[in-house]
């Protein structure tokens, strides 16, 4: 059995119950070794083995599956934050299929979330945006144009992105043209829930700068929106007068 687990934005406690089990009872790991927290490999099995995925490409993270399986031993790959993010994990899982090895896969925590817990935030303000937008600059790897933040920006919700931090001149340029005011809050947020978090506020317009003068050029998220603001209308469900199926409201 192949298990793929999220290994959460950072803290090693921030892994789930079950992944923390699983992790403790693998055979053999597969750890993202440039973003996954040495410190979850502390539990592991005195004889298990393990491998850092950053040197290893897809064919060969397969052949030590298929080793470990063709053994009878149980593989965990590790992954950052939640695996269905950014995880890569579906040319995995189709391999997998081909090769008729079972896998399962573990949720885990996002480092997004881990983000709005490090600026003590939320993403969903009434009023302000009840939608959140996840997704990266264009790089060395393209978006669909359809996806092209410019178009993403022209929704004036809350965004997050990931793996963007490097282009910080081309993020605010398209955020701008999309929409968002060069005055819009916005936040980076370097290595959420880990040790060493940082967390930089600033503005769309001052993003690269901000990340410049604090020699952020990997590993952090950028946030932006009204939510960093302080205006936001108070929730209609906790409202002493608003009615819904669990309460009567008060009369005004």
């Amino acid at each position: 059995m192949i298990h793929f687990i999220g290994a959460g934005p950072g803290a090693a406690d921030l892994i789930t119950v079950r992944g923390a089990r699983l992790l403790r009872e693998a055979d053999v790991i597969i750890y993202a070794g440039s973003l996954v927290n040495p410190a979850l490999l502390e539990n592991k099995k005195e004889d298990c083995a393990v491998y850092d995925s950053a040197s290893m490409t897809l064919e060969d993270v397969i052949d030590v599956m298929k080793a470990t399986e063709a053994s009878g031993g149980t593989t965990v790959r590790l992954h950052t934050g939640d695996p269905s993010l950014y995880g890569a994990i579906r040319e995995q899982m189709d391999r997998l299929d081909e090769l008729e090895i079972a896998y399962d896969v573990t949720p885990g925590v996002s480092s997004f979330s881990g983000a709005a817990a490090a600026l003590e935030a939320e993403y969903t303000l009434p009023e302000v945006s009840q939608s959140v937008i996840i997704t990266r600059m264009a790089g060395r790897t393209p978006v669909p144009e359809r996806e092209k933040l410019s178009k993403m920006a022209s929704h004036g919700c809350t965004m997050v992105l990931f793996l963007s931090t490097g282009l910080l001149e081309d993020v605010e340029r398209e955020l701008m043209e999309g929409g968002y005011g060069p005055d819009t809050p916005a936040a980076i947020v370097y290595k959420a829930t880990w040790p060493e978090q940082r967390v930089y506020r600033c503005t769309v317009s001052t993003l690269a700068r901000t990340a410049k003068e604090n020699q952020v050029t990997k590993t952090a998220l950028i946030t932006v929106g009204g939510f960093l603001g302080g205006q936001y209308e108070r929730s209609k469900l906790y409202d002493p007068g608003f009615t819904h199926g669990y309460r009567v409201g008060s009369e005004s």
